[in-house]
C-alpha cells in the first residue's frame, strides 16, 4: 500500500493534476472563509448554532460552514447544480429542439450546452442571492445584536452581485479541477466543505458526552452505527451485478476468434453521489422563496413542515433520491444498444435470444438492481434523522455526508489507480480470489 503511495509521486503527470487540485481546494477554502461586508458574523454564528440540527445547518455542512460565516461563497455549488439538474431533465424529456440538435453535435454541442448551463447558473445565484439577503435583513436579532449592520439598499446590491461572483468563481474551480486535476471538481468541492466539518463535528460530539447530555452507551451504539453505515457505503459503491455474456467462436481466415466467456457489469449504486446531491439542491428549492416572506405566518408554516426529520421532507427526500438514481441510469446505460452491440460482436447472455429479448432481459435486471441500490440509499440518507429522534441527539456527520464523502473519495481513488496501471505501477488495491469470488484489499 506504502509502495503505490510512493509511486503516485514518481509519475510526473499524476503529481502536477494532485498537487494542482491541492492548491484549487485551498483556495477555495481560502475564499470560504472571507465573510461579506456588513455582517455580524459573531450574530449569525449563535444563530445557526440554535438551528445546527435543520435545514439551515445541513446546508451549513453542504457549504463547508461559508454559510453560517455568510461569506462571499455562501451560495456555494448548489446554483450550478440546480442549473445542472434543469439542463438534464429538458434533455431527457426532449423538450426544446434546440437542445436535441445540440446533444447530436458531439463536443461542440456539448460546449455550448454547458455555456447555457453557465448562464443559468447565474440567473439563479442572483434569485437565491436575493432571497438569502432579505432573510439576512428580517433575521430576528441574535443577543440583541442585529445580524445586518446596515439593512438598506446598497447592502442588498453589493451582497447580491458579490454572492453571484462568488459563485461563479466556485463553479469555474469546479471546472478547473475537472479538467486539469485530478476527480470530478464539483463534487470534490462538496467533499472539502464536508471533511472541513468532521474535526469540530467529532469534537462536538465527546463534548456532550463528557458533559453527560449523551450517555456513554448511546455514545457507543452511535459509533457502532456510524461505522456499519461507512461499510455498508463502501460495499454499495463497489457493489455489481454480473450479467454473463457468452461470445460465439468465429472463423476468419485461418485463425479463430472468440468463445470467450466475461460479464457485462451494472453498478448497485450506479447513479453514486449524483443521485443524493441533486436530491439535497431540489430540497433547498423551497426555502429559496420562503426567504422572500420570512416573517409571513404561511411562509412560517411551511417551514415547520419542510425541515428536517418532518414526515412531508423524508418522503419528499426519498422519492428525489430513487427518482435522480433512475433518471441517471436511463442517461448512462442503453439497453438497446448494449444489445445491439454485443450482437454485433456476436455476444450473447445464455439462454437469451440476441436483439430484443437480450435488451428487454437487461432492462428487467437493471431496474432490479436500481430499485435495491435507490432503497439503500435512501435508509442510509435518512437514517440519521431517525437516530436523532430516538438518541435525541445531534448527528451532524449523517449519511448523506457519508455517502458523498466516501463516493466522491472511492471515485478520485479509481481515477488515481488507471493512472497507476496505465503506467504499469502496481493500484492501491489488490485482487484475492477466495472460494470463486473476487475480493480488493489494501
Amino acid at each position: 500500500m506504502f509502495n503505490s503511495i510512493t509511486d503516485i509521486f514518481k509519475i510526473p503527470e499524476l503529481r502536477k493534476k494532485i498537487f494542482y487540485t491541492l492548491g484549487v481546494l485551498a483556495v477555495f477554502r481560502l475564499f470560504a472563509s472571507i465573510p461579506l461586508p456588513a455582517i455580524n458574523v459573531q450574530a449569525l454564528r449563535t444563530l445557526f448554532e440554535t438551528n445546527r440540527a435543520g435545514m439551515l445547518g445541513f446546508l451549513d455542512i453542504f457549504s463547508g460552514g461559508a454559510l453560517s460565516r455568510m461569506s462571499i461563497c455562501a451560495l456555494g455549488i448548489m446554483p450550478y447544480i440546480n442549473a445542472s439538474i434543469i439542463m438534464s431533465l429538458l434533455q431527457g424529456a426532449h423538450m426544446i429542439p434546440y437542445l436535441e440538435q445540440l446533444m447530436k453535435e458531439g463536443e461542440s454541442g456539448r460546449k455550448k450546452i454547458n455555456q447555457i448551463t453557465r448562464y443559468m447558473t447565474m440567473i439563479l445565484a442572483g434569485i437565491q442571492g436575493i432571497g438569502l439577503t432579505l432573510m439576512l435583513m428580517k433575521m430576528p436579532v441574535a443577543g440583541n445584536i442585529p445580524v445586518v449592520s446596515e439593512p438598506n439598499f446598497r447592502f442588498v446590491f453589493i451582497t447580491v452581485i458579490t454572492l453571484i461572483t462568488g459563485t461563479m468563481f466556485v463553479m469555474w474551480l469546479g471546472e478547473q479541477i475537472t479538467e486539469l486535476g485530478i476527480g470530478n471538481g464539483i463534487s470534490l468541492l462538496i467533499f472539502a466543505g464536508i471533511i472541513d466539518r468532521l474535526p469540530s463535528s467529532l469534537k462536538n460530539f465527546f463534548q456532550l458526552i463528557y458533559a453527560e447530555e449523551i450517555n456513554f452507551i448511546s455514545g457507543l451504539i452511535l459509533l457502532v452505527i456510524i461505522a456499519a453505515v461507512i461499510v455498508g457505503v463502501v460495499w454499495l459503491e463497489t457493489a455489481q451485478r454480473r450479467i454473463p455474456v457468452q461470445y460465439a467462436k468465429r472463423i476468419i481466415g485461418r485463425k479463430m476468434y472468440g468463445g470467450a466467456s466475461t460479464f457485462l457489469p451494472i453498478r448497485v449504486d450506479t447513479a453514486g453521489v449524483i443521485a443524493v446531491i441533486f436530491a439535497v439542491s431540489i430540497l433547498t428549492a423551497p426555502l429559496t422563496i420562503l426567504q422572500f416572506f420570512p416573517q409571513a405566518t404561511w411562509a412560517q408554516k411551511i417551514s415547520s413542515f419542510w425541515n428536517r426529520g418532518g414526515i412531508l421532507y423524508e418522503l419528499v427526500y426519498a422519492f428525489l433520491i430513487i427518482f435522480f438514481c433512475y433518471f441517471y441510469n436511463s442517461i448512462i446505460l442503453n439497453p438497446q444498444e448494449l444489445a445491439e452491440n454485443m450482437k454485433k460482436w456476436g455476444g450473447f447472455i445464455p439462454g437469451i435470444r440476441p436483439g430484443e429479448p437480450t435488451a428487454q432481459y437487461i432492462q428487467y435486471v437493471l431496474e432490479r438492481v436500481t430499485l435495491g441500490g435507490a432503497l439503500a440509499v435512501v435508509i442510509i440518507a435518512t437514517l440519521p434523522d431517525f437516530l436523532r429522534k430516538l438518541f435525541n441527539a445531534p448527528f451532524y456527520f449523517g449519511g448523506t455526508t457519508i455517502l458523498i464523502a466516501i463516493g466522491v473519495a472511492l471515485d478520485t481513488i479509481g481515477q488515481i489507480e488507471s493512472y497507476l496501471l496505465m503506467r504499469h505501477y502496481e493500484g492501491l488495491t489488490k485482487s484475492v480470489k477466495v472460494k470463486g469470488r473476487w475480493f480488493n484489499i489494501q
